[in-house]
């Protein structure tokens, strides 16, 4: 586990993408993605402007915090805002059943799906975090039903086991978005599909 990290999460750019920390002039394109109901299928509703400057305020405190905190993804060439994909430490006010833990997730918005966005820059943050952060296992997870993401994950190398299921802890009993499937990725294993 991460125990004391020093800002260490670089600006990365990529021949299509610029992989970065958050600043505040993202908040329109972060109020476009999670307004958007096709991004917010599987979270519980869409967010309106306060609750994604909120958001923004949150992710922004934890990268001076950690180092990073889903680091934000703009398309190179143009500076449009597409989403966000990276690590981070997830800190619900209840707890995950595997706490403590290093995430890896994204969110996009729609016009860069499908194009291998999430997977170049996931695949450059799986790398951060094994190889500079030192972390030994890195999970990833979705409710059940969100099979993109599922599909994306398994791209990536990671896999799941029926017995780590889970019911979200910030979600009611009865929600459909209740149960949830939990991948994980070990530093080994990690390096082995890179060698591939």
């Amino acid at each position: 586990m991460v125990e004391t990290l020093i800002d260490m999460c670089p600006r990365i750019e990529t021949e299509r993408l610029v992989l970065r920390k958050w600043e505040e002039r993202d908040l329109d394109g972060m109020v476009e993605m999670n307004s958007d109901p096709r991004v917010m299928e599987f979270f519980p509703a869409v967010m309106s402007r306060e609750e994604s400057a909120h958001m923004l305020e949150r992710l922004i405190a934890r990268q001076a915090d950690l180092g990073f905190a889903f680091p934000a993804v703009e398309d190179r060439t143009s500076g449009r805002f597409l989403g966000f994909c990276g690590l981070n430490i997830p800190t619900y006010p209840k707890p995950l059943p595997f706490d403590p833990c290093v995430e890896i997730g994204w969110r996009l918005i729609p016009d860069a799906w499908g194009k291998g966005i999430a997977q170049e820059a996931a695949r450059i943050w799986l790398g951060f975090g094994f190889e500079t952060l030192d972390v030994t296992e890195i999970v990833s997870f979705t409710t059940e039903t969100n099979l993109r993401s599922q599909k994306l994950m398994q791209r990536l190398g990671l896999v799941t086991d029926a017995t780590d299921d889970f019911d979200h802890p910030m979600l009611e009993e009865g929600h459909p978005l209740l149960r949830h499937v939990l991948y994980r990725l070990t530093k080994d294993r990690f390096e082995s599909v890179s060698k591939r």
